[in-house]
């Protein structure tokens, strides 16, 4: 049965720092008249205390007991503080206790826990004869008890906290959420809410580490691959320290893409570490150890590896000396001729191998071209096959024997099916000459002919249907504005000016317009008047004084030369040009009519329109009319070009070819074929012939 303790009429409290010296204090030991107390708990600190005597605690105790006595209540003695225990002063209580009628002594811990409750329950024991005589377990047996007690539901309370796997997790929302779980219960009930939660506390802090250790390794094991990215020049970096290449990284293109630079630092103290998404390596990791001594490795590796490049190539270079190599001839059978190579030596089995791989691939293309070359001299032994038949067995017997005396045969004496091969290859080659049967493969010159006119004119019949189709409905004018000192940004601006986010109205047409000023000094011009992804239907050459329209001459005769001599696209050698006559300020307007005149004559001899001045006073260097009679003439140009040079072409049947032409070229030779086909290539109405006949135009 359960028992109710209650205190109802406590005397005075006296804390610790006054036990030995309760004299100073009013003493009231026991209250007058009757007291409603059944039983009493006398506690004796057996620790070694401060500032105090034992003995005077013991007289104070015995005056206690003496006033207890007299209740004739159950009385027991506790021994407080057992964890701290004097040897000496315990035994004076237990002899103090055997003195007064065998009392019980309970030796306890509050602070482990130990034997706390038997006092209580030992009390109500005696108090009540009916629940038999009080069992006092030993301090030592009973501190096991409950230190294993408290192990066992440590170890329950810590497994069941490592469920928690985010560190980002806080005590209040975990303990609601184990609050009824009986291994939490239990131990809080053992050690306490407080030392739960630094239990807790602990697991998160370890689950934080791990997680910045981890990240901390993936960024390690990253930082070769971006020193790889980086630092990939050994002569750049070989003697510099780890402090200088850091200066030189955080110049390079790519920094951005390999490092990120956080505002504040360390990185494992901010929100960085959650960022698992963002894999390039915070900048300052890079000031650890671990880190400068993956840099060390870096440069070793580039220092090893450039050994290793020179001495395969040092060895590649000892096997083309040593002459008895024959092609198709095994690795083993030439190991031991080399075994004492320096080269050799340094290099990995894997290297060597792959090395005389290298060199046996080279050889054995060479003996076999020179096979072939032998083939050719000697063709007198096939001028008497039998066209649509196989070569008979004394006929090939015939020719090996021819044959067998040539050095050039012999070389392949390893690779005799190899050899048979390129024999009937070479015979079905001379009475069956086909691109199928070319010995040269994928270099035959009928196969790079039409590979070339397939990719070519192909590609040009699609890009002139749809210039036809733009050139009817074009609603946007790409503008490449050519000027000197400037002047070529102010005609954009004032363009720009006159126009609504780029689009321009010109005769109740809405046009988008994409301009590109550039200055005719630039070294860029030529690469940035025509790319990918800007062709200009016109170019505005804008010029305000004779030097500038004689740069202006200069620039436009420079642009169709390249056009004409390059084959960047054909229509760029038809880029329409327009003088525009920038207007002079007073002090300078008595060359007007000089400019004006001069500026003609160029636009007669370039054969291209020209903008004047028109008549009146305008406070600008150009005028809205200037502009709109440009722009109607770039649109006449684009349209006119498209249909004067480049009309739809009309495909004619290959039997009705107007021209045949009989081209002879050597398959295999390096001769280029873009450059052989360039008069047909380059011109304005040629075209591709019906798919499937990629041989005629």
């Amino acid at each position: 049965a359960a028992s109710k303790l209650q205190s109802a009429e406590k005397l005075m409290y006296i804390c610790t720092d006054q036990l030995g010296l309760e004299q100073d204090f009013e003493q009231k030991q026991m209250p007058e008249g009757k007291l409603n107390i059944d039983g009493f708990l006398l506690c004796i600190d057996v620790s070694q205390g401060c500032n105090r005597k034992f003995d005077d605690q013991l007289k104070f105790v015995n005056n206690l007991y003496i006033q207890l006595s007299k209740s004739k209540k159950p009385i027991i003695i506790a021994a407080t503080k057992c964890d701290e225990c004097v040897d000496h002063y315990l035994r004076e209580v237990q002899a103090f206790a055997s003195n007064k009628k065998n009392l019980v002594v309970v030796e306890t811990s509050a602070r482990f826990n130990v034997n706390v409750e038997t006092c209580f329950t030992a009390l109500v024991q005696m108090m009540d004869k009916t629940r038999g005589k009080p069992k006092i377990i030993p301090y030592l047996d009973a501190y096991k008890t409950q230190r294993q007690l408290v192990v066992t539901a440590t170890d329950k309370f810590e497994k069941l906290v490592q469920t928690v796997r985010d560190y980002h997790a806080t005590w209040k929302t975990v303990s609601n959420k184990l609050k009824n779980h009986p291994d939490y219960e239990e131990y809080i009930n053992l050690e306490g809410t407080r030392k739960a939660k630094n239990t807790f506390s602990r697991h998160i802090e370890q689950l934080k580490q791990e997680h910045i250790r981890k990240r901390k390794e993936e960024y390690i094991n990253a930082l070769p691959r971006a020193l790889n990215t980086l630092l990939s020049n050994l002569d750049e970096i070989e003697l510099l320290s780890w402090s200088e290449a850091l200066k030189v990284m955080e110049k390079r293109p790519d920094f951005q893409s390999c490092f990120v630079v956080l505002e504040k630092t360390p990185w494992d103290e901010t929100d960085h570490i959650d960022k698992v998404n963002d894999r390039r390596i915070p900048f300052d990791l890079l000031n650890t150890v671990e880190a400068e001594k993956v840099y060390q490795n870096h440069v070793q590796h580039l220092i090893s590896e450039k050994r290793r490049v020179e001495m395969k190539e040092k060895f590649k270079k000892t096997l083309e000396k040593i002459q008895f190599i024959s092609p198709g001839q095994p690795w083993e059978e030439v190991i031991c001729f080399v075994v004492e190579d320096e080269a050799f030596k340094y290099i990995t089995d894997a290297d060597s191998k792959e090395v005389y791989g290298r060199h046996q691939r080279e050889i054995v293309e060479k003996a076999k071209e020179e096979f072939q070359e032998m083939l050719f001299e000697h063709s007198e032994l096939f001028y008497d096959l039998d066209l649509n038949a196989t070569p008979s067995t004394d006929k090939m017997s015939e020719i090996h024997a021819v044959l067998s005396e040539e050095p050039r045969y012999k070389a392949l004496q390893k690779l005799a099916p190899d050899r048979e091969s390129l024999l009937l290859k070479h015979i079905g080659f001379v009475y069956h000459p086909t691109k199928e049967t070319c010995l040269s493969g994928q270099n035959c010159m009928d196969i790079k002919v039409e590979e070339l006119l397939a990719s070519s004119l192909l590609q040009q019949d699609h890009g002139r249907s749809n210039l036809y189709h733009d050139s009817a409905n074009i609603d946007k004018i790409n503008l490449f504005i050519l000027g000197k000192d400037g002047l070529a940004q102010e005609l954009a601006n004032e363009i720009r000016t006159q126009s609504t986010d780029d689009e321009y109205a010109l005769d109740g047409k809405i046009y988008e317009l994409d301009l590109r000023p550039v200055d005719a000094k630039s070294p860029y011009l030529l690469t940035q008047l025509w790319t990918s992804a800007f062709k200009p239907h016109g170019c505005f050459c804008v010029f305000n004084s004779i030097e500038s329209l004689t740069f202006i001459g200069e620039c436009i005769a420079k642009i169709r030369a390249e056009a004409s001599q390059i084959r960047r696209d054909k229509y760029m050698a038809n880029l329409s040009f327009t003088l525009i006559l920038a207007n002079q300020r007073d002090s300078v307007s008595k060359n007007l009519p000089i400019l004006r005149h001069q500026g003609q004559q160029l636009a007669n001899k370039l054969q291209c329109p020209f903008v004047d001045v028109p008549a009146g006073t305008y406070p600008r260097k150009f005028n809205e009319a200037q502009i709109k009679q440009a722009l109607r003439g770039v649109l006449e140009a684009v349209k006119h070009n498209f249909d004067v040079v480049s009309p739809v072409p009309t495909i004619k049947d290959l039997s009705e070819a107007d021209l045949r032409i009989v081209m002879c070229a050597m398959c295999g030779d390096p001769f280029s074929v873009d450059l052989i086909l360039s008069p047909f290539l380059d011109s304005h109405s040629c075209s591709a012939a019906q798919a499937g006949q990629n041989n005629s135009l």
